[in-house]
């Protein structure tokens, strides 16, 4: 339907880092499907595991219990904070039911008549009407008015913006029911959370009890170096959410609660796909295979390599380039403002060295490569980044 400004190229193939197009041509994948190929393409583990589940059966719907969803679900909270978990398919499904559970948590549990959620400036939560709403970039809401009510939003790792905006509504008695919010802002730039922000943050949640909901849909399995990007924070959330790395490049996404936010009820909500064998198989795999590789400490020293290459290419190019943002294997080379690079040319312009780069807005470039990339291949990303920059800039 024309929704999507595609780059010109029909990929056919991938093993490991590396994609392959049509024409036979080799790129080195630093997009990942967007951080979701959390074990680069074609695994071998993956494609062992999820063809022995198609030998047995694939879906059958929540109707039944799903052996391989229970074992999903106990593997889930024996490595997280939480004691509950639903399944559906995507990162906007797992923030609309977080959404959901937060309106009535804050119906039920808290008397308020019309709860409100609390998300931040530059965010982004998802396509779903909801998450849409959801969503601090106004960009993504023309066309699309009247959005869902019930969200107001305070400047992200900004406790001054956070605390009046939350005063004010509380001033009359309690009206917010959670905040939402990215611990790594991703689209809105790469933008890591500040510590002191999200300690205050749970702090004021306590107080007031308010849940603390943490999009960890572009941070989860792995990608900063801790299972959770909560654990680069020092905080536990009330609830979470998750899609991209959890199924590898397969569809499936998961809210994850605390027990005393538990509060969905039978036919309050559901998904027919959702937590299906076939897609708890893959995401199975991707966490066995991700501690057997001992992944989680290659993706902080990688990710301490491609921070200081990127750092050099800022330095070089300090007249086009700020700084360089991020934690583990999701990083950003920020452009100046003042700059006439844009992170759409550059990573337009990098095809044709060869290379799958991803803006994070106009003025970041996103490098979210799949978790078994190796240095050597972290130094060849940056190698023709640089490339592609000399070329621009000339």
């Amino acid at each position: 339907m024309g929704t999507y400004q595609r780059f010109p190229i029909s990929l056919v193939r991938g093993k490991g880092c590396w994609v392959w197009d049509n024409n036979g041509k080799k790129y080195l994948d630093a997009v990942a499907g967007i951080a979701t190929c959390s074990l680069g393409h074609s695994d071998n583990v993956l494609r062992r595991s999820l063809s022995h589940q198609l030998n047995k059966i694939q879906h059958v719907s929540n109707l039944y219990k799903i052996p391989e969803q229970e074992a999903l679900a106990k593997w889930l909270v024996e490595h997280s904070c939480t004691d509950k978990v639903f399944f559906c398919n995507s990162g906007a499904e797992a923030n609309e039911a977080a959404i959901k559970l937060a309106r009535k948590y804050g119906n039920y549990k808290r008397g308020i008549e019309h709860p409100i959620i609390l998300t931040a400036e530059e965010s982004f939560h998802g396509r779903t009407l909801a998450a849409l709403s959801a969503t601090g970039q106004p960009k993504y809401h023309k066309g699309f008015e009247p959005l869902v009510d019930g969200f107001q939003f305070f400047k992200y790792n900004n406790w001054e913006s956070f605390n009046s905006l939350l005063q004010r509504l509380e001033a009359d008695g309690p009206k917010v029911a959670a905040v939402l919010i990215e611990p790594i802002q991703g689209e809105g730039g790469v933008i890591p959370g500040n510590k002191v922000f999200f300690s205050r943050l749970r702090e004021a949640c306590n107080k007031h009890q308010i849940l603390l909901i943490l999009d960890e849909v572009q941070t989860g399995m792995g990608r900063s170096g801790s299972w959770w990007g909560y654990e680069q924070l020092g905080i536990e959330p009330d609830l979470f959410c998750l899609a991209k790395g959890l199924g590898g490049g397969h569809a499936i996404g998961a809210l994850l609660v605390k027990e005393f936010a538990n509060i969905f009820k039978p036919g309050d909500h559901a998904s027919t796909f959702g937590g299906n064998p076939f897609a708890c198989t893959a995401a199975l795999t991707v966490a066995s295979e991700i501690k057997r590789r001992g992944l989680l400490n290659k993706t902080i020293q990688n990710g301490i390599l491609l921070n200081k290459e990127l750092n050099l290419i800022k330095k070089q190019f300090s007249a086009n380039f700020k700084e360089v943002r991020g934690l583990g294997l999701i990083q950003g080379l920020v452009i100046r403002e003042e700059s006439n690079l844009t992170a759409q040319s550059i990573v337009k312009d990098a095809l044709k060295q060869q290379l799958l780069v991803v803006p994070a807005g106009p003025k970041v470039i996103r490098i979210v490569p799949p978790l078994v990339i190796n240095s050597r291949e972290i130094k060849e990303i940056v190698k023709r980044l640089k490339k592609t920059i000399v070329n621009q800039i000339n």
